[in-house]
């Protein structure tokens, strides 16, 4: 992974002249992050390239976290034209990695990651557009778009929006959070002498929406399996501690749902559309958490189409289901 032609001259501008450029990730979107390691110091370097993709909302974002205590990185440098954004370096001390080496952490971190979001939906929403219902559609929409077809089935589509429709009403609209949308365990990094502070990242695309939908990612983790059990503790530590209560978990299961039915359509299209073809391999653990969510009495009517829609040997890895793998 190269860094892009401008990395050198933004790095000398930034004051970073002197640092080896390594490539570090890329992710499901266009941006990719290289580190940059100088004598003594090291940073974040974010490729995320125009016109596919704007760091403005990542740099927004990241300062309204950090003006009530988060730890989002510090802004550097930017040059907006280029696309690049010089971060604070966070380390390499990932929820992911620690929780699986350490299953003894397991609770204590998922309980930290759950008092967060306590802590960040204490505050009005940050200025972001909604999470309305035309957004749960276009997302959930993905299923139908990309999944079926890559598995060789004809749905009615427009069952599938009515059901969808009769379920979202049950969100409630009222008193909306930032959603950061992708709070989980690969995002959020351990920092600070103790390793004991949370750091966030990917949350260029935050919303606001309903109180449940981070916790959802957090506890429904499409690239980690999370017990059943341990979720039930954790739903059950963030009602206990809000007040949340019966219309907070009917919410939690129809977006965790929604979420889960927007993944699978996002994990095929990354391989059907972008040669991605690591990502159908996740779907089966998705499958399980959707089906968990549609269990749910206020998921009847989308239960219900998937049960005449999707036939169980449908439900699966779309790259194996689809013959091509």
């Amino acid at each position: 992974m190269n860094p892009p032609a401008a990395a050198s001259s933004f790095l000398a501008r930034a004051g970073w002249g002197d640092a080896e450029i390594l490539p570090l990730a890329g992710d499901a979107s266009f941006r990719r992050y290289f580190r940059a390691v100088a004598p003594g110091r090291s940073a974040i370097l974010m490729d995320a390239p125009p016109p596919q993709e704007d760091p403005r909302p990542f740099i927004a974002i990241a300062r309204w976290l950090t003006e009530r205590g988060f730890a989002a990185p510090e802004i550097l440098a930017d040059d907006l034209g280029e696309g690049l954004v010089l971060l604070q370096d966070f380390g390499d001390a990932r929820m992911r990695e620690t929780v699986d080496a350490a299953r003894e952490s397991e609770l204590r971190l998922y309980a930290a990651a759950v008092d967060l979001l306590v802590r960040l939906h204490d505050y009005p929403a940050a200025p972001v557009r909604p999470y309305n219902d035309a957004e749960y559609q276009r997302e959930a929409g993905l299923f139908p778009e990309w999944y079926c077809p890559a598995v060789g089935i004809e749905v009615d589509g427009d069952g599938y929006r009515a059901a969808w429709d009769a379920v979202l009403k049950q969100v409630d609209r009222d008193d909306p959070v930032t959603v950061l949308r992708d709070y989980h365990a690969e995002n959020i990094m351990l920092i600070g002498d103790s390793a004991e502070t949370l750091g966030l990242l990917d949350f260029q695309d935050a919303l606001a929406g309903h109180r449940s939908y981070d916790l959802v990612s957090l506890l429904q983790d499409a690239r980690r399996d999370v017990p059943a059990e341990l979720e039930a503790a954790m739903l059950d530590r963030y009602c206990r501690t809000t007040g949340a209560g019966e219309a907070f978990r009917t919410a939690y299961h129809v977006l965790g749902a929604q979420r889960n039915a927007k993944i699978i359509g996002i994990f095929a299209r990354l391989w059907k559309r972008d040669g991605k073809r690591r990502y159908p391999a996740l779907c089966p653990r998705v499958w399980t958490y959707l089906e968990r969510d549609l269990a749910h009495p206020a998921l009847a009517p989308v239960a219900a189409w998937f049960a005449a829609n999707v036939p169980m040997d449908k439900r699966g890895d779309p790259l194996k289901l689809s013959g091509e793998a």
